[in-house]
């Protein structure tokens, strides 16, 4: 069964999104998933099917369902953790199709169990007859993050590098705002016309989330740089609640991840210094 309207997400429904471009919602959702991983499908006759999504097997169902006779052409994965790749394995044992993704610096959030058969990076080209997907190279929220391009839609998955109602977390040590921040300029530069998120909906004015999401960032930074300034010196815990205040606090267990990584790029940058566990503007 099929369903056109793009922003409705039940479980295990087809939703068209363009000619050829299917998405699945996974049923997972939670507080970091929102309705659940979004999983696309490209391609009639000749599949790519790009995050998985977690090893449920009424999830993987779904999909092999809704790929029905067509071929396999790869399955490819925009990261490693484990509301993205899980079900590249399952679907790998029932289908024989490659597992096509890149491995992360540190394996900490990540998920065992995805070994790519093929080496995949930045500029990798996988086929369907809906249009090739091409891998953008953007690390940041994760080491091995990718985004797949598809120029002839001018479609852009994004994984978790851009979300549809929340900004990514950032989770070091794998996880880098430096590199975050330089991604979404990658990202800019494409021209993309829609995005197709790893949670959430699809956006359709890219240049301005992806400029909101730098401002956002740029927003955070100077808020942690005016809470040292103020301390004189912190712990990233004494740090928290200042930089997040306008955030539930429910989210800042989440959210110190990102401040972490704010404070290692503001010390590589020269900006801030840390002695024995307390940061300082420098």
């Amino acid at each position: 069964m099929t369903h056109p309207i793009e922003n409705e997400f039940e479980a295990g429904r087809v939703a068209w999104l363009a000619p050829g471009v299917r998405r699945i919602v996974a049923p997972n959702p939670g507080r970091m998933t929102g309705p659940g991983t979004n999983t696309y499908l490209f391609g009639h006759a000749r599949v790519v099917i790009v995050d998985p999504g977690p090893a449920i097997a009424s999830h993987v169902d779904a999909v092999l369902a809704a790929v029905g006779a067509a071929h396999i052409e790869a399955i490819a994965v925009t990261h490693t953790h484990r509301d993205h790749s899980p079900a590249a394995e399952l679907l790998h044992a029932r289908t024989g199709a490659p597992r096509r993704g890149a491995l992360p610096r540190h394996r900490e959030f990540h998920d065992p169990s995805f070994l790519p058969d093929l080496a995949t990076g930045a500029g990798t080209r996988l086929a369907t007859d809906a249009g090739e997907l091409v891998a953008v190279a953007t690390p940041g929220h994760a080491s091995n993050h990718l985004c797949w391009f598809e120029p002839q839609g001018a479609l852009l998955c994004t994984g978790d590098h851009v979300l549809g109602t929340v900004s990514p977390v950032i989770l070091p040590p794998d996880g880098d705002m430096s590199e975050y921040l330089d991604s979404l300029a990658r990202l800019a530069a494409l021209g993309a016309a829609r995005l197709l998120p790893g949670h959430g909906p699809v956006l359709t004015d890219p240049a301005t989330v992806l400029a909101a999401l730098v401002r956002h960032r740029l927003m955070r930074e100077a808020r942690v740089l005016a809470a040292l300034g103020a301390a004189g010196s912190a712990t990233l815990d004494e740090l928290l609640p200042a930089v997040y205040a306008d955030v539930d606090p429910v989210l800042h267990e989440v959210a110190r991840y990102s401040l972490e990584a704010h404070l290692i790029k503001l010390e590589r940058d020269g900006r801030a210094a840390a002695r024995a566990g307390r940061w300082r503007v420098a």
